[in-house]
């Protein structure tokens, strides 16, 4: 029968079949549970289109073979409506994947109610009607994958680190003052007084490198209060950092092009299917060095610019699929932390570096200042107040060795690799100027 009501969900997962078993499997009779993708009467014959995490399956149910009522039922059931279906399995060379399931009994465990977008795979939905109803959005396949990718990313910058003997840390989300000079700080009441949401790791993870850990890196939200609206850009984002002691810019830039390697050949055995359905055309970049008077000849640049997206978009032409680092960028386009060429105050070259992938930038590094004296100057030529960072700086006075790091952005680095647009596409639930719901 179908009717809507509970069931014993303990023993339902005990006895579940997931689809892609079917599909591999010998199997008579069956419980599957899932999503209606869709159904069709063809008057003496119906089919429902049962969806779960693994997979699409057909229910077939024949006028002349299934128990009336169920038959009459199946497609009435509406789209995206969680059912619980019991049944035969059999082969069918007409059914996708070759197998289809015969019903006896059909359960919707919650009906769906008129959806408010277009959840199939080839949805004409805009973007920003599909991010007001994620919740539903989800359901399609293509955003799935998207996601599924995602967890290939970070899972892939995790192991690859682990591999290396570094300390994965957890970090403060809430600071006293700019981690990197700006003024672009979410301010929050904590108590008594006014702290902000980290912008970036920046300083814990310095510390936790200067101390004998020596290797570290993070996987951590952080926050900043930019008022632009760009596809490139979020108010909340998730970094991938780390950090390195008694190392410079070369040995960081080669950690990042490696890890960066690593990541899309994981991507590439791990997510064959993801691909497929993203038509993705995806290769292990190469690596590429420029210095920043290179770069500046070979795009014909004024020198003291930072790259505009344009250059990034052409450096992309002239080198694809390929990890380009700009590296010995101008002090004075450097944060404050950034390690001067040689340890000289006034050195017009710096030990900083961006790294542009696909026509985008996906990291900004390099050495940092260890040295309190050569810190507290530098932050005054940035119109820094340097009491405001007296614990960073202290940090550095009880043996504080040369180090290095950079971070990467998760949504950016999975919109570059899944090949979207629009970096909202790249977040489950993006927070920008407007958007703060779902």
């Amino acid at each position: 029968m179908i009717l809507t009501m509970k069931i014993d969900l303990k023993n339902l997962n005990e006895k579940r079949t997931l689809v892609k078993d079917v599909f591999k499997n010998k199997f008579k009779n069956i419980e599957v549970v899932g999503w209606v993708q869709n159904t069709r009467d063809l008057s003496k014959i119906k089919f429902l289109l049962l969806r779960d995490v693994s997979g699409i399956i057909q229910v077939t149910g024949v006028k002349t073979k299934t128990e009336k009522n169920v038959f009459e039922n199946m497609d009435k059931i509406s789209r995206e409506s969680v059912v619980y279906v019991r049944g035969s399995v059999k082969d069918s060379s007409q059914a996708p994947g070759g197998k289809e399931i015969l019903p006896e009994e059909i359960i919707v465990l919650n009906p769906a109610e008129e959806l408010l977008i277009d959840v199939s795979d080839f949805s004409k939905t805009e973007l920003p009607k599909r991010l007001d109803c994620r919740f539903l959005d989800l359901h399609r396949k293509r955003t799935q994958a998207i996601f599924k990718i995602q967890g290939e990313i970070a899972n892939s910058f995790r192991e690859f680190f682990y591999n290396k003997d570094f300390l994965e840390v957890q970090l403060p989300s809430l600071i006293s003052s700019s981690s990197e000079g700006g003024t672009e700080l979410f301010s929050v009441n904590y108590f008594e007084k006014k702290v902000y949401l980290a912008q970036s790791p920046q300083l814990y993870k310095q510390m936790l490198a200067c101390s004998s850990v020596e290797k570290v890196f993070t996987i951590t939200p952080v926050w900043r209060a930019e008022k632009h609206n760009t596809v490139r850009h979020l108010n909340e984002s998730r970094q991938m950092d780390i950090e390195i002691a008694f190392a410079g810019q070369k040995e960081v830039m080669e950690e990042l092009g490696e890890a960066v390697k690593y990541i899309v050949q994981n991507i590439l055995k791990k997510c064959k299917d993801e691909i497929d359905l993203l038509e993705l055309k995806l290769k292990i970049p190469k690596i590429k060095y420029l210095s920043y008077d290179e770069t500046v000849k070979l795009l014909g640049i004024k020198y003291g610019e930072d790259l505009s997206p344009e250059n990034e978009k052409e450096l992309d032409k002239k080198f694809p699929e390929t990890v380009i680092f700009v590296y010995s960028w101008p002090s004075e386009i450097k944060p404050f932390y950034i390690m001067p060429k040689d340890e000289k105050e006034d050195a017009k070259l710096s030990e900083g570096f961006d790294a542009i992938y696909k026509g985008m930038e996906i990291s900004s590094g390099g050495q940092r200042i260890h040295l309190p004296d050569l810190l507290t100057k530098k932050l005054k030529v940035k119109g820094l107040n340097p009491k405001n960072f007296k614990a960073y700086i202290d940090s550095f006075r009880f043996g504080a060795p040369p180090h290095a790091g950079w971070s990467i952005g998760l949504e950016r680095l999975t919109q570059l690799i899944t090949n979207q647009k629009n970096i909202r596409e790249a977040v489950l639930f993006p927070r920008d100027r407007d958007r703060i719901t779902p």
